[in-house]
């Protein structure tokens, strides 16, 4: 076996001297090489070449997915914002809205308006009031049944009062009792409310005059609450009770109570509370008519210079002045007879009352 291997080498050596020098002499093995060598590398660096391009594109690829991937993200960020933004910006166009209908009512010349937020509705362990909380209260000038409004009427009037805030008594609500009168036949009465879900009662309305369908009931101005001509509810239905003297007019409330988010507040001014006060409060005593004078007027108005007639009857008790006799004669008679005896007997007794000068 190692024979047969060394016989192989020395073959092989031979085999490649004898090829060099015959390269050397012809050079065809060089040339033969030449294309023979390029063409085997060709095929040996092709794969290479395409495993390369391969791998450079799916990088390429992967990378520009990669940044597609996260300005894609980026852009659905910037989409969100947007659609938040839109959100806020039509939540603040409707607020705008309902605030400029607020800033619209137009009060009357003695009254003043703020504006205030609703924070809650009904409130209670059982929601037995119809209520209002706002976040305005004492701090803020409010009071006891300060007057509540939005642009389309009557809201309540405020029930309790906190530093910051306030509970209002809904017109709906049981206990609450307006003055009102129907604004085209001018008819008067009492509004109530009648609780959640159910219309409000026009109560004390006789029978005979005529309320219409449709009509609205504005304040009245009679319990020195609510300034008058203010809109408060609109009459849906007119009944007869056989029984009473008064009809049955039953009306709505011209807002929505599940829908208020801001309502104003009136004030009464400085000015008009003082002109109400005043209208209130008795006459002083300098303002009494002149016809009416004081004692002490009285007393001044007579003066020793001046006597004053007084009748018989509130005479005071000093003696009077005796009178002087008076002796009248008879006067002669148109056929020259005398008068009577009689006659001139009562002539003389008579007496003459002496009257100091005014």
């Amino acid at each position: 076996m190692p024979q047969r291997i060394a016989i192989g080498l020395l073959i092989g050596l031979f085999l490649y001297l004898g090829l060099f020098t015959w390269n050397i002499r012809t050079g065809y093995v060089d040339t033969l090489a030449s294309h023979t060598g390029l063409e085997f590398a060709r095929w040996i660096l092709a794969p290479g070449k395409w495993v390369h391009a391969q791998t450079t594109s799916f990088l390429n690829r992967y990378l520009y997915f990669v940044g597609i991937r996260q300005e894609n993200d980026q852009l659905r960020q910037q989409l969100d914002a947007a659609k938040l933004e839109l959100v806020n910006l039509r939540e603040d166009a409707t607020e705008v809205q309902r605030l400029r209908r607020l800033l619209a009512i137009t009060p009357p010349g003695e009254w003043t308006r703020q504006g205030a937020r609703v924070l809650s509705q009904r409130l209670g362990p059982n929601a037995a009031l119809e209520t209002l909380l706002i976040d305005k209260g004492s701090a803020s000038a409010v009071v006891v049944n300060t007057p509540v409004v939005v642009p389309e009427g009557v809201v309540g009037r405020v029930l309790r009062l906190a530093p910051d805030a306030a509970t209002v008594l809904l017109i709906t609500d049981p206990n609450s009792h307006i003055p009102v009168v129907s604004q085209t036949n001018r008819i008067q009465g009492i509004l109530k409310g009648q609780g959640p879900n159910h219309d409000l009662l026009m109560e004390y309305v006789p029978q005979g005059v005529s309320v219409e369908a449709g009509e609205i009931l504005v304040t009245s101005g009679l319990a020195d609450i609510f300034p008058k001509g203010l809109p408060v509810a609109r009459v849906t239905a007119v009944g007869r009770s056989g029984s009473s003297l008064f009809q049955v007019i039953q009306a709505v409330p011209l807002f929505e109570p599940r829908q208020l988010e801001e309502v104003a507040l009136l004030f009464r001014s400085p000015d008009g509370a003082r002109a109400a006060a005043s209208e209130a409060a008795p006459p002083p005593a300098a303002a009494l008519p002149q016809s009416l004078p004081a004692p002490t007027a009285a007393k001044a108005a007579v003066t020793p210079s001046r006597p004053v007639a007084v009748q018989p009857s509130v005479a005071p008790a000093a003696p009077a002045p005796t009178p002087a006799p008076t002796v009248a004669s008879p006067a002669p008679a148109s056929d020259g007879a005398t008068a009577p005896p009689a006659l001139e007997k009562r002539h003389r007794k008579s007496k003459t009352i002496r009257i100091m000068p005014q």
